[in-house]
């Protein structure tokens, strides 16, 4: 089954807790202090392959989750970092996030990207120790790996893309042009996904061809299976409009023509190359006329016969020669191997709304931060929480918003009863 579009959740490893211990040995007195630090959660990265070409994974498993870090140990023994997870994709993958943003566009192998960082190992208690405090009873708890949700879109990489309507001929032509086994029938849309082949020039050189499922009116909006498959055709450096000279072949050109033009107007400047196809169904003086009336309008016309094979030939040629002068596609996004810039440190700022008579919540990424890695089981944690709040101004913020002893106060998921002496002061 061929899946080109895909969502998905990234979830970073949840850091390692850092350790309360103390050295016990013989003849070694006031051992001090020996907890470890607790080991960094993995990060999740894609990575680009040539030896994957459609994305059905990500339909069985819609969560890719990094190891988590190891806990601190006694003895000064710090936890093991988290193993990152690497998860491959095809060539061609285009990454956004949850808002629609476009974050990558992975098209060389080995180009990676960072979905969701791990989080931080918590500090174990030997770290807390100063010449005042000497047998601290703190250490941190591990903070939670980033989490998001994730788009992938793939557009095949190909050098020529062949369009056609239904029937024209197009897995056809694949199969007598390379090695490809599309298959065929006499029905509409017996393609049901796209193909590709590699299509060897007389002068050595190669070219991978893309057929796109057959292309109806109104594509463009949704229509028939084209609206599905025509991202596939944005990356390929010629197009090749496949038409059947046994039908209404000029019409069929203009609504081909017209079709890419609403889906994407910089598509009617790609290099092109018109083949009348099926010949061998009608007499050659009706080919050579209706391959007049294309290359009045500046086109290029080869007529050919895929299930016989004429002229097939003078095709590769005419193929050869339009893809030395087409130009290279860009990237949607010109970027270096790995893509993925540090966040900056988390502001200090923070917000205190009223939520409801007695309940106030505080708002700020890094207060949330300093909750997440506090033991709130811990009462000498729990103090030392209170005084780093003291000393970003959470309490007196509260206080102008009116709170009293006794109050609800929300953290991130953590609820507190709210004490202070300066409260009680100005009551």
């Amino acid at each position: 089954m061929f899946v080109d579009r895909v969502t998905f959740t990234a979830r970073g490893g949840r850091g390692g807790n850092g350790c309360v211990a103390f050295r016990r040995e013989k003849f070694v007195p006031r051992g001090g202090p020996s907890g470890g630090n607790g080991g960094n959660g993995g990060s999740v990265f894609l990575e680009a392959t040539p030896n994957r070409f459609t994305l059905i994974d990500f339909t069985y498993q819609p969560l890719y989750e990094a190891e988590a870090g190891k806990a601190g140990q006694g003895a000064d023994c710090h936890g093991a970092n988290g193993k990152d997870r690497i998860v491959t994709v095809p060539l061609g993958i285009l990454v956004s996030n949850g808002k629609g943003e476009l974050l990558a566009d992975l098209t060389k192998p080995g180009q990676r990207v960072l979905l969701a960082k791990g989080g931080l190992g918590g500090r174990g208690n030997s770290v807390f120790a100063s010449s005042v405090h000497q047998t601290p009873l703190i250490a941190e708890k591990g903070t939670k790996g980033e989490e998001e949700v994730f788009t992938l879109e793939l557009r095949l990489l190909a050098d020529i893309g062949v369009i056609g309507k239904p029937n024209a001929g197009k897995s056809t032509l694949l199969e007598a042009l390379s090695a490809a086994k599309p298959k065929v029938a006499d029905y509409p849309f017996t393609t049901l996904s796209p193909v590709l082949g590699v299509v060897c020039f007389p002068n050595g050189s190669d070219a991978i061809l893309a057929e796109v499922p057959g292309l109806i009116e109104g594509a463009h909006s949704g229509a028939g299976l084209g609206h599905d498959f025509l991202r596939h055709i944005m990356r390929t450096r010629v197009l090749v409009f496949l038409l059947d000279v046994s039908g209404d072949a000029l019409t069929d050109l203009e609504l081909l023509k017209g079709e890419l033009e609403l889906y994407e107007p910089n598509l009617a400047k790609r290099p092109s190359l018109v083949v009348l196809n099926k010949a061998d169904l009608v007499a050659p003086e009706i080919s050579q006329a209706i391959a007049g009336q294309i290359q009045k309008s500046g086109e290029q016309v080869v007529v050919v016969s895929a299930r016989q094979k004429n002229n097939l030939d003078v095709l590769m040629l005419t193929l050869q020669e339009t893809l030395a002068h087409a130009p290279a596609v860009e990237s949607l996004i010109n970027k270096k191997r790995v893509i993925y810039t540090l966040k900056a440190t988390a502001p200090r700022h923070f917000v205190v709304a009223k939520v409801k008579e007695g309940v106030y919540r505080v708002q700020g990424e890094y207060l949330q931060m300093l909750v997440e890695r506090t033991n709130i089981d811990n009462d000498y944690a729990v103090e030392r929480l209170q005084k780093q709040l003291d000393k970003l101004g959470v309490e007196k913020e509260l206080i102008k918003h009116g709170i009293r002893i006794g109050d609800t106060v929300q953290i991130g998921d953590v609820e507190f009863n709210f004490q202070s002496n300066e409260a009680d002061a100005e009551t």
